[in-house]
C-alpha cells in the first residue's frame, strides 16, 4: 500500500484511574480528610505523566490533554466556562477544589448537579444547569496547565474540550428558569468565552485544539444544525487561534457532516466503527474533505476485542482519497475500556489473544498508522498474527453452544407474555402481600463496608475458606434484615453483601462470561466497575441467588425481594460480543435469568425485582434505530419474567436516564412495580408517567443516593407530595433512587428514617 499521507497516530482520551486505581484512592482520601489537596493534585499529575508516557511508548505521536478529570470532563467544562450554579458559587470561590466536588456530590446545604448517562455509554456526566441569567466567564487554568505539563515533557499535545454545541445540548434549564427556556439560546453568549479559551491555549503553545461534538451524531433539528454552523464560523474566524479539530463519535454524523465539512476548521475526527461505519459512504458521497485533516477512528474505543487490522487498513485506504491528511485514531476516548489487558494473567491464553484494552488499542492505532506511512510490508508479521487470532475466535467452541442455540430457537410469543393482565395481577398481589398504602422499600443493596470488601478479598486470596465466608455473610444478612424491621420498612432485601457488582456477580455464575481482575472502568466520579466480557453462548448451570433469598426470608415474616439484574443491563454493562446481533445475545441471557426467576418463585418469593437501569442508555442515538432495539429489549425482559404466577409481584428498577424517551417501552415491560430515579429531577418522571397514562405501580426515588446529603423528613415529604400529585396513592411506593452499596451506614440510617417518617406522615394525613 502506498500513501500520500504521513499518517500520525493519536487517541481522543485515556483512562484516568491508574493501574491500581490510584486516583480513586487519592480522591476518597481527600474527601475523608486523610489526603491533602496538594497530595491529591500531585497524584493526578503523576497519573497524567504516566498516561502520556504509555501512549508515547505505544507509538502515539500526538497525545490528548485536558481529557484527565478528577470527577467528570463535562463538570470541568462547566468550570472552564464559569457556569457555576448560584448555590455553589460561594463554595467554589472559597475553595475551588472543595467547591468542585460539592457540585459533583452536593453538601448538606446545597444539592449536587443532576447526573445522567453520557450518550449510550455507562459513563455518567454532571448535567450543566443554565438559565437566562447565566453569565459565562473563561477559566482556562486547568486546560492551560495540563497542556504545559505535556509540552514540558516533550510530547506533541492536543488539548481536548467539550464543544459549545454539545455542552449546551447536554445542559438543562436551571430550577428557576422559565419552563420554555432552551440552553442553546445562550450560544451567542458562550462563543466569545470559547474563543478566549482557544486564544489562551494558542498562547500556551497549542497548535491544535480538539472540540468534541458527539451531540451532533444524534437527530438534530435544522435550527440546531444552523447553530452548529454559526458556532464554527465564529470560532474559525480569528487569525490567532489554534487549528481546530472537531470530533464526533458513537454514530454517524449524517446531516451534520456537510455542516462541519463546510466550516472554517482545519480538521474533523470521525468514528468509522459500528453504526458509525456509515460515515465512510457519507464522506464519499460528500466528495471528501479536501484541504482538511481527517482523524479516522478505526479502532473501537468502547469494546475490548482486538481490531481487524486488515479491515481497518481497507477503510483507511479508501479514506486516503477523501482528505488532505489521514491520521489514525480510536473511535472515541479510551475512557470506556480498561487500562491494560496484559494485567489479566488468569485468563485462558487463547481468550487473552482476542482482547485489547487501552494500552493495546493505542498500539493498534500506532501499527495502523505505521502501515499507512511505510506500507503493509513493514508490519507483515503483525498482520499475519492478527488474522490468526481473529480466526481462532471464530472457530473456538468457547463461542458456540448448540444446546443454547436450540433453546433460543424454540422460544414462542407465549413465553414473553404474562398469563393475566396487570389489573388482575395487582388484585392477586395485594391480597397476598397485604401491604399498607405507600409501601416502603429499598432498591436492593446496603452499604458495602470495608469489612465486607476485606472478607471477599480474603476469600479470593485463599486466606478464608468458603464455610467461614458464608458465616460472615449470613451474619451481615441477619443484621440487615433486623435493621430493616426496626426501621419500619415494609418490603425487605437481603442487602447483597456477597455481591461484588450487580452484573459481575451473575456473570461469574453464567457460562459464556469472563470476569477480569483489573478491568476497571469509570462509571462516575470515584465509582469504578469491572464489566465482564461476554465471550460465548450463555447458560445458567445452577441457581445463583435462591439460597441467599431463602436464608433471608427465613429470618422475617415481611416479604423479602428476590433480586436479579435484567438481560439488557447484563449486556449494557458488559463488553458484548461483536460477532452476533445483540438481540440474539439478549435472548440467551433472558432464558438463563428466566430459570432463576422461576426458581425464586418456587422457593417462596412473592416479590422479585429484575433491574434494568441500562434500558434507556442502550437506546440507539438515532431514532431510526429505536423501534427495533426496544422490541428486542422489552421482549428479553418479558422472557425473563413472564413465567410466574399472577400473585408474584415483578419489580424493575431504572436510574439516572432520560426516561421520557422510553415511556412506551416502560409500559411494554409489563412489570407490576417500577422504581426510578426522581430526587435530582424533582419527580419529573412521575409526571411523565402520569401524562403517558402508565397504570402500574411506581416508586419514584425520594433520596438521591449518589450524594452524601441526608434528606430531611420534610424534603422527602415534599417529593412524595409531588409524586402523589401525579400517581394515585394506591400505586405509589416510597424508596431511594438506587441501591445503597456506595453509602455509609450513618447516612443510610438517617436517610431511611426520613423516608419512613415521610411515608407514615402521609399515611396519617390520608387516613384523616
Amino acid at each position: 500500500m502506498t500513501t500520500k499521507s504521513v499518517a500520525a497516530a493519536t487517541v481522543h482520551g485515556y483512562p484516568r484511574q491508574g493501574g491500581n486505581r490510584e486516583l480513586k484512592k487519592a480522591i476518597e482520601g481527600y474527601w475523608k480528610g486523610a489526603v491533602t489537596a496538594e497530595a491529591l493534585l500531585a497524584t493526578a499529575a503523576d497519573l497524567r505523566r504516566s498516561n502520556w508516557k504509555q501512549l508515547a511508548e505505544a507509538g502515539v505521536q500526538e497525545v490528548p490533554t485536558g481529557d484527565f478529570s478528577l470527577y467528570d470532563h463535562v463538570l470541568d467544562t462547566t468550570v472552564a466556562v464559569g457556569a457555576i450554579p448560584p448555590r455553589h458559587r460561594a463554595a467554589v470561590a472559597a475553595d475551588p477544589l472543595a467547591g468542585y466536588f460539592a457540585m459533583a456530590r452536593g453538601t448538606q446545604q446545597a444539592p449536587p448537579l443532576e447526573m445522567t448517562k453520557w450518550f449510550d455509554t455507562n459513563y455518567h456526566y454532571l448535567v450543566p444547569e443554565l438559565g437566562p441569567d447565566t453569565v459565562f466567564a473563561a477559566n482556562p487554568a486547568k486546560a492551560v496547565a495540563e497542556l504545559g505539563e505535556a509540552l514540558a515533557l516533550g510530547h506533541a499535545a492536543r488539548p481536548v474540550l467539550v464543544g459549545p454545541i454539545t455542552y449546551l445540548l447536554l445542559a438543562k434549564p436551571a430550577p428557576d428558569a422559565p419552563a420554555d427556556f432552551q440552553p442553546l439560546t445562550l450560544l451567542d453568549r458562550l462563543l466569545p468565552v470559547y474563543a478566549e479559551l482557544l486564544a489562551d491555549l494558542r498562547a500556551a503553545g497549542a497548535a491544535w485544539v480538539q472540540l468534541d461534538e458527539p451531540a451532533l451524531v444524534q437527530d438534530r433539528t435544522p435550527a440546531e444544525l444552523n447553530a452548529a454552523a454559526r458556532a464554527y464560523r465564529e470560532l474559525g474566524a480569528p487569525a490567532d487561534r489554534p487549528k481546530l479539530l472537531v470530533a464526533s463519535y458513537f454514530d454517524r454524523l449524517g446531516e451534520a457532516l456537510p455542516v462541519l465539512a463546510k466550516a472554517p476548521v482545519e480538521g474533523l475526527a470521525l468514528d468509522f466503527t459500528g453504526p458509525a461505519a456509515a460515515n465512510l459512504d457519507d464522506l464519499a458521497a460528500l466528495g471528501g474533505l479536501p484541504g482538511k485533516r481527517l482523524v479516522a477512528g478505526v479502532v473501537d474505543g468502547r469494546n475490548v476485542w482486538i481490531n481487524d487490522l486488515g479491515k481497518s487498513l481497507t477503510t483507511l485506504g479508501t479514506l486516503l482519497g477523501l482528505a488532505d491528511t489521514v491520521d489514525v485514531a480510536t473511535s472515541c476516548s479510551l475512557l470506556h475500556v480498561p487500562l491494560d489487558a496484559a494485567a489479566e494473567r488468569d485468563l485462558d491464553p487463547q481468550i487473552a489473544r482476542w482482547l485489547a484494552f487501552a494500552r493495546q488499542k493505542a498500539a493498534e492505532v500506532a501499527l495502523l498508522a505505521r502501515a499507512l506511512r511505510e506500507g503493509t510490508d513493514a508490519v507483515t508479521a503483525r498482520l499475519t498474527a492478527n488474522r490468526a487470532d481473529l480466526a481462532s475466535r471464530t472457530t473456538s467452541p468457547i463461542t458456540r453452544d448448540p444446546a443454547v442455540r436450540a433453546r433460543t430457537a424454540a422460544v414462542t410469543d407465549a413465553d414473553t407474555s404474562r398469563a393475566q393482565p396487570y389489573p388482575q395481577r395487582a388484585e392477586a398481589q395485594r391480597a397476598r402481600l397485604q401491604l399498607p398504602p405507600l409501601p416502603t422499600t429499598t432498591i436492593g443493596s446496603f452499604p458495602q463496608t470495608t469489612e465486607l470488601r476485606t472478607t471477599r478479598a480474603e476469600l479470593n486470596a485463599g486466606r478464608l475458606n468458603a464455610a467461614d465466608y458464608r458465616k460472615r455473610m449470613e451474619a451481615e444478612v441477619r443484621a440487615v434484615i433486623a435493621y430493616q424491621e426496626q426501621a419500619g420498612l415494609d418490603v425487605l432485601v437481603h442487602g447483597e453483601p456477597e455481591r461484588n457488582d450487580m452484573v459481575q456477580y451473575f456473570a461469574e455464575q453464567l457460562t459464556g462470561y469472563l470476569a477480569t481482575r483489573h478491568g476497571w472502568v469509570q462509571s462516575y466520579g470515584t465509582r469504578y466497575v469491572r464489566p465482564p466480557v461476554l465471550a460465548g453462548d450463555i447458560s445458567r448451570p445452577q441457581p445463583m441467588t435462591v439460597d441467599w433469598y431463602a436464608y433471608a426470608q427465613g429470618l422475617t415474616d415481611r416479604p423479602v425481594k428476590g433480586m436479579l439484574t435484567g438481560p439488557v443491563t447484563m449486556l449494557a454493562w458488559s463488553f458484548v460480543r461483536d460477532d452476533q446481533p445483540l438481540a440474539d445475545t439478549a435472548q440467551q441471557v433472558a432464558l438463563a435469568l428466566r430459570d432463576e426467576v422461576n426458581d425464586l418463585e418456587a422457593a417462596g418469593a412473592a416479590v422479585i425485582q429484575v433491574d434494568e437501569p441500562a434500558l434507556r442508555e442502550t437506546l440507539p442515538l438515532r431514532r431510526a434505530g429505536w423501534p427495533a432495539y426496544l422490541d428486542w429489549a422489552t421482549d428479553a425482559f418479558r422472557l425473563t419474567t413472564s413465567g410466574v404466577r399472577a400473585d408474584t409481584q415483578i419489580h424493575t428498577h431504572m436510574c439516572y436516564a432520560e426516561f421520557g424517551d422510553i415511556l412506551r417501552a416502560i409500559e411494554e415491560l409489563d412489570a407490576d412495580v417500577i422504581s426510578l430515579e426522581a430526587a435530582r429531577s424533582h419527580m419529573q418522571v412521575a409526571r411523565e408517567l402520569a401524562e403517558a397514562g402508565y397504570l402500574a405501580e411506581v416508586g419514584p426515588g425520594v433520596w438521591d443516593i449518589h450524594s452524601p446529603r441526608v434528606p430531611s423528613t420534610e424534603e422527602a415529604l415534599g417529593l412524595l407530595r409531588a409524586g402523589l400529585a401525579a400517581i394515585p396513592v394506591e400505586r405509589l411506593w416510597v424508596n431511594p433512587d438506587c441501591g445503597l452499596k456506595t453509602r455509609g451506614w450513618p447516612e443510610t440510617r438517617a436517610s431511611i428514617d426520613s423516608l419512613v417518617a415521610a411515608a407514615r406522615t402521609l399515611r396519617a394525613e390520608l387516613a384523616d
